[in-house]
């Protein structure tokens, strides 16, 4: 199907007079405003903060004469709608996490993280110094809209839980939150998978609709108050090593801009991502002691869950094989992770582990 000419042709999520309203271009005196929908709440400890910063990012390189207007979710349209509002034109542009849009190609997954997949490192060789940003654009062209990766939670942890996990077998039926292809490789193993945005999972945890969750790390998932409802936390997880978050802009209107204000949204994006990144990793460890604090006790889940987790990965990432440009994104993605490991392995991996045999007294 010729995703773009549907588009075209197609009223989403409110339609035509919708779009008149949402996307408008603001142009006052060579100044223009762009509107950003946001798959988050206002304020979310860590992504909200990637929003801000691509926002300002793009107004100081503009000097104003390029801005943003970002709005939370549910505040013009909903989370998942972030989306079709920006392909269909009815909003510029969207913030969000690549993996929510699967359902329109599996391949979104690899730009966000995918089970087993890429740590920061190395989503950002391949990214920037691999095919990655340009098979983003790759993809994004098919469905209307110019991509770039905005923000990075780095390794995010397996979940939170009402029990512990101490077999396969406790899989079985759990009522679990996770997105993504990860989400897709629990329900292979036998887990009840649920899809919510940030902003329902404390609820849905507190109601008994979800059995456990995972957010994203210690210091975002204590602001969203989840050691209040599980008490059973698992730091490493499968499903995403590192995750990356995206700004798209709707293709039309990114074409439109002058090259500067192109570029303006280029660099914000990448500043973004490594600042993201950072405050992400210099938030978690503090947090982690409030949370241990509190009375959270951490764990480590046993082989045989790592096995399951492994089969429903193996299976989910195999079975998209032979759509055209998830198997173009997955053998770039697969061949660079392979190369930077095989480097890593041998340079730093080694390096950390005698750094700390040698420092563990100071």
């Amino acid at each position: 199907m010729d995703r773009r000419s549907f588009l075209k042709t197609s009223a989403l999520a409110g339609g035509a007079a919708a779009a008149t309203t949402l996307a408008a271009p603001a142009i006052s005196q060579g100044r223009e405003q762009l509107t950003m929908v946001t798959t988050w709440p206002r304020g979310l400890a860590g992504v909200w903060d990637s929003v801000e910063r691509v926002v300002n990012n793009v107004a100081a390189l503009t000097d104003g004469t390029l801005t943003i207007d970002a709005k939370a979710a549910g505040e013009l349209v909903g989370a998942f709608e972030s989306f079709d509002a920006t392909s269909s034109g009815q909003a510029d542009m969207y913030h969000g996490a690549d993996y929510y849009w699967i359902n329109q190609n599996p391949a979104w997954a690899f730009f966000t993280a995918v089970p087993f997949g890429m740590t920061v490192p190395e989503i950002m060789t391949w990214y920037y110094g691999g095919q990655g940003m340009a098979l983003h654009h790759e993809i994004g062209e098919i469905f209307n809209v110019r991509p770039f990766i905005a923000g990075q939670t780095g390794a995010q942890g397996g979940g939170w839980f009402r029990n512990p996990i101490t077999s396969a077998g406790d899989l079985q039926g759990l009522k679990f939150r996770m997105p993504g292809l990860g989400g897709e490789a629990l329900t292979k193993v036998g887990v009840s998978v649920q899809v919510l945005p940030g902003g329902e999972i404390y609820q849905a945890l507190s109601t008994g609709a979800l059995d456990g969750t995972e957010w994203i790390g210690p210091w975002s998932d204590e602001r969203l108050g989840l050691q209040e409802v599980c008490k059973y936390y698992y730091p490493a997880g499968f499903h995403e090593p590192g995750a990356a978050l995206s700004v798209g802009t709707n293709l039309e209107r990114f074409n439109a801009l002058s090259p500067s204000h192109q570029k303006a949204i280029e660099i914000a994006c990448a500043d973004a991502h490594q600042h993201n990144y950072a405050l992400f990793t210099a938030n978690n460890g503090p947090a982690l002691q409030r949370l241990l604090s509190a009375g959270v006790s951490t764990n480590v889940f046993p082989d045989d869950v790592w096995d399951a987790f492994a089969t429903g990965a193996k299976e989910v990432l195999g079975g998209y094989r032979g759509d055209p440009i998830y198997d173009k994104v997955y053998d770039s993605a697969m061949a660079s992770m392979r190369d930077t490991t095989g480097w890593l392995s041998l340079a730093d991996t080694p390096y950390v582990a005698q750094r700390t045999r040698v420092l563990q007294d100071m």
